[in-house]
């Protein structure tokens, strides 16, 4: 692992200590938003690509630029203002078309001429002047009393009136007006609106609007005859899922196990192509199945009252993502005793606004935290590997707190400790930054001189050191490059290859990994984490690394460790 450019790194974390970001909240908000909204998805996409310019366009600065800025609100402003009316004029002529389409139907037989309908909107002040007139009245047309005054005209000319129903005998302004009404009714109507005649007048009112009134009236209501404003509040939250009006969109997440789905296989051909530039070619039904159908994991089915098996069983899963029954995401997992591990994920680029690879992982996570209620043992969650050179794995930290696996000694290792390594060096050992913070953080931990003992060099397998030995390191002192090994004997000497001696002479013994009572700590940090120890110790101690060194090489020294008991 230490030879590649990219070492990969296991990356985990506990489902019930995970607390969302800011951003992460926004990626929830966003597809909420998008879920109640009414428009469709290339209007919500345009929207927020206006949003996200009009955001960077607070990056610019200068007078130049918020002289530029404020020029482009207006022009943007007047824009939107004359986009507002021109939709605001088409929904009065589609409701003027669908009312003269009703009054068609209606006089089918009638051969005089008959007025055009007219829809205007109801202004605030017209509101104002008649306290009756309901908030929620948004368009109303007076249609119904022109046509009764054509009749009476048409009438007083002795015509006969030859009409579809026998009610319209009696033709007058409020008759026809709900007549019409009903034949209204029967279309689809623009915006949400909602048909009512009242006094000869066809009103259309905002369903929106008025679901939010009725809302409210009821929450008023509760408040009244409750009385206690702290109970309310729980009731009306408890309730408010019941009362609030249903979502335009919904979506659906489903838990199907592995294999082949053509519509599956459809969507990851266009994600593979369109977002990772794959040619067409290259994406095979065969390299789909040998990728992320295919799996060697045994499925385990659950059983009826068994809590370590989870509702949907072991082994490897696609969880499809649909709205309004549309698949727009797939992801690949595997469930197995203690975790989630998630595989990979692809989606629809047509929602790639809704960054679905950010949202299908808090998914994930709250699957983990529900499925804990029947299988206590899964516990984490699996983001795969993550690669600190690789700008696109960096959002997989950010579920926090995440853990690291060490590739040498697999243990876990937070995040936080391992970002300032991985931040200079690309391949660390991060067990060894774990153990040097948790001997200094325990008290308890004994001292090594205690393990070492008055005969320490005695403890060794090499050479024990002579008497010249001892004062020599005394005046040498604690030091990690070019320190003495003491003087040996001619038959060592010559024994001893002249090249590795001179190496191990170079080499810094500061970095070679002691095993003190089973905690591991590099030689140049011992001071630091033991505190302070004698020189004659600390000189016996490089003397006999540097031994160590002549024997297994200067490559091999840096990857063992040296016990010391």
């Amino acid at each position: 692992m230490e030879g590649t450019c990219c070492p990969s790194y296991t990356i985990r974390l506990k489902a019930t200590d995970f607390y969302p970001s800011k951003e992460q909240a926004r990626i929830y908000k966003k597809m909420q938003r998008f879920l109640d909204d009414t428009t469709s998805v290339k209007k919500f996409e345009s929207s927020k690509q206006k949003e996200n310019s009009c955001r960077g366009l607070l990056k610019l600065s200068g007078n130049d630029s918020i002289t530029k800025m404020t020029a482009l609100s207006t022009k943007e402003s007047s824009a939107s203002t004359c986009e507002n009316m021109c939709n605001e004029n088409d929904i009065l002529h589609s409701l003027a078309n669908i009312i003269n389409s009703a009054v068609s139907t209606l006089f089918v037989s009638y051969t005089a001429h008959l007025p055009k309908a007219v829809v205007k909107k109801v202004t605030c002040q017209a509101k104002k002047k008649l306290v009756e007139i309901s908030e929620d009245l948004v368009y109303t047309s007076s249609i119904a009393f022109q046509i009764a005054a054509a009749i009476r005209r048409s009438q007083s000319t002795d015509e006969t009136i030859k009409c579809r129903e026998s009610e319209l005998l009696d033709l007058n302004a409020t008759t026809i007006a709900e007549q019409l009404a009903c034949l209204v009714k029967e279309h689809e109507l623009p915006s949400e609106l909602l048909i009512k005649a009242c006094n000869g007048h066809l009103n259309f009112y905002s369903a929106t609007k008025k679901r939010s009134s009725e809302f409210i009236d009821l929450k008023e209501s509760m408040q009244a005859s409750r009385g206690n404003r702290g109970n309310t509040k729980r009731i009306c939250s408890a309730d408010s899922n019941a009362i609030l009006p249903q979502k335009r969109r919904k979506l659906e997440i489903r838990m199907n196990r592995s294999s082949f789905d053509q519509e599956e296989f459809a969507l990851y051909r266009r994600y593979q192509i369109k977002v990772h530039d794959d040619k067409p070619e290259k994406v095979t039904v065969g390299s789909y199945k040998r990728f992320l159908v295919d799996t060697p994991i045994v499925f385990v089915p659950p059983v009826s009252g068994d809590n370590t098996i989870p509702p949907c069983g072991f082994g490897s899963f696609h969880q499809q993502y649909l709205i309004d029954g549309k698949l727009v995401a797939v992801g690949v997992v595997d469930v197995l005793p203690r975790c989630l591990s998630s595989k990979y994920l692809f989606w629809d680029p047509d929602f790639a606004f809704l960054s679905l690879g950010k949202y299908s992982a808090l998914q994930e996570i709250n699957w983990v935290k529900e499925t804990q209620n029947h299988c206590p043992s899964l516990q984490y969650y699996y983001l795969g590997y993550y690669i600190h050179s690789c700008n696109k794995m960096r959002y997989k930290a950010a579920y926090r707190p995440s853990e690291l696996l060490c590739p040498l000694r697999y243990q876990w290792v937070p995040f936080e400790v391992a970002r300032p390594l991985l931040d200079r060096t690309p391949y660390v050992i991060l067990s060894d930054s774990l153990d040097v913070k948790d001997c200094a953080m325990s008290p308890k931990l004994p001292n090594p001189v205690e393990n070492l003992g008055p005969d320490f060099h005695d403890s060794s397998p090499m050479e024990d050191l002579s008497d010249e030995d001892e004062e020599e390191d005394e005046e040498v002192g604690f030091h990690y490059e070019d320190s003495d090994t003491g003087v040996e004997d001619e038959s060592n000497l010559a024994a001893t290859n002249a090249l590795n001696v001179a190496d191990s002479r170079a080499y810094d013994v500061g970095d070679i990994v002691l095993d003190v009572n089973g905690s591991c700590v590099k030689f140049k940090d011992i001071e630091k984490v033991f505190g302070p120890l004698e020189r004659r110790i600390i000189s016996k101690l490089e003397s006999q690394l540097q031994r160590f060194v002549e024997v297994v090489g200067n490559e091999l020294a840096g990857r063992m460790v040296y016990s010391l008991g």
